[in-house]
């Protein structure tokens, strides 16, 4: 019964993890923790940013977050994070 329990939890908080396609860390606090930019929802807290895959490439994804929150310490698309001179040309669409 127990087992059953913490199971069901675990498979309820699974998607959550999941759904974080996309992950931030900007130089900067964002104003707001949770935010759209563009066609991603976004989620902020202490270690950073996360949100959902969508369909527009992530460069662009990239783009119109650092227009959102400033530049950013790393960027990474399902767990592989963009090049240096990746983050560096994303990074010069901040406003």
């Amino acid at each position: 019964m127990i087992r059953t329990a913490v199971l069901s939890l675990a498979l309820l908080s699974s998607p959550a993890l999941a759904a974080s396609y996309y992950a931030a860390e900007p130089t900067s606090p964002p104003a707001q923790q949770r935010f759209v930019a563009r066609d991603n929802v976004w989620r902020c807290g202490e270690t950073g940013c996360t949100s959902a895959r969508t369909a527009s490439r992530p460069a662009i994804v990239c783009a119109s977050l650092v227009r959102e929150v400033g530049a950013l310490r790393s960027f990474s698309v399902e767990g592989r994070a963009f090049a240096a001179e990746e983050l560096q040309s994303c990074n010069s669409r901040a406003r």
